[in-house]
């Protein structure tokens, strides 16, 4: 069971069961509290009973010697009272063969059509570790010239915690930044021998907020929504994020932002006009 590359996504999965076990107070699954308890939350043998597996298994699963079904990581997830995100999360390790990986860099044609056909509309090109590859004069206009940046520097989590202006251009930052680094967590938790993740994690975590929350082990889900911006010309703009996956290219996804309301279309026009 040991030595092998998937060493590292099963002891992140053990990891983070062992946190929410913690964090669960008996009185939550209905059983008594005590103040003998040596352990915070739930006891190892709680869960597993919960979740109907043995409690030799339940414990090999947080030391991540064992690998799982989707079934029986669904029965632990409702025994932490894991969120819908969550639950997610901690499907997402159920193991299997992924897509055949493209070339770094590499954008299709047609994808890089689509961002251009976009325009005014901000639009982007992420790879699996949030690195913009494309994007198009909507995208230039609300943000900044990412040609301007160095390589690893084009990267959304990068933008958000290490570009200053993004602390003031986004209205709800903290929120919005804590979300953004839930789901990179979630997704690095899944790659711990990828050297990019690696180097984006070193990045982030020299941002004293990104440390705290990333210690923290949470972790969020993509969901649409209206972001509200303070743009230094534009003022305000309400965009609607919609993140779109390129099924013939696997891991790419297109990013964009598009107007809530008529006066956010017209600003986005006169800035790119």
């Amino acid at each position: 069971m040991h030595g092998s590359g998937l060493d590292g996504p099963r002891r992140e999965l053990g990891a983070f069961l062992r946190s929410r076990r913690e964090r669960l107070k008996p009185a939550a699954v209905g059983l008594p509290g005590s103040p003998r308890r040596r352990t915070p939350g739930l006891r190892r043998e709680e869960v597993a009973e919960l979740a109907g597996v043995s409690r030799s298994w339940y414990a090999w699963l947080e030391q991540g010697r064992v690998r799982t079904s989707e079934q029986v990581l669904r029965s632990v997830a409702r025994a932490l009272r894991l969120t819908a995100d969550e639950t997610a999360h901690v499907l997402s390790f159920v193991e299997h063969p992924g897509p055949e990986e493209l070339p770094p860099g590499w954008v299709s044609r047609n994808l890089l059509s689509l961002v251009e056909s976009l325009a005014p509309n901000p639009a982007v090109v992420l790879d699996p570790h949030w690195d913009l590859l494309a994007w198009n004069s909507g995208y230039t206009a609300l943000l900044t010239d990412l040609a301007r940046l160095a390589p690893r520097q084009r990267n959304l989590l990068w933008l958000v915690f290490r570009w200053p202006p993004a602390r003031t251009l986004l209205a709800s930052w903290e929120p919005e930044a804590q979300s953004l680094l839930g789901q990179f967590r979630a997704k690095a938790a899944r790659h711990p021998e990828d050297g990019r993740y690696a180097e984006i994690t070193g990045e982030l975590l020299a941002d004293p907020d990104a440390a705290r929350w990333y210690d923290r082990r949470e972790i969020s889900a993509f969901h649409p929504a209206v972001r509200h911006f303070r743009h230094p010309v534009a003022g305000d703009l309400r965009l609607r994020y919609v993140k779109l996956a390129a099924v013939d290219e696997p891991g790419h996804h297109l990013l964009a932002y598009l107007p809530d309301d008529r006066a956010t279309k017209e600003a986005l026009e006169a800035l790119t006009g």
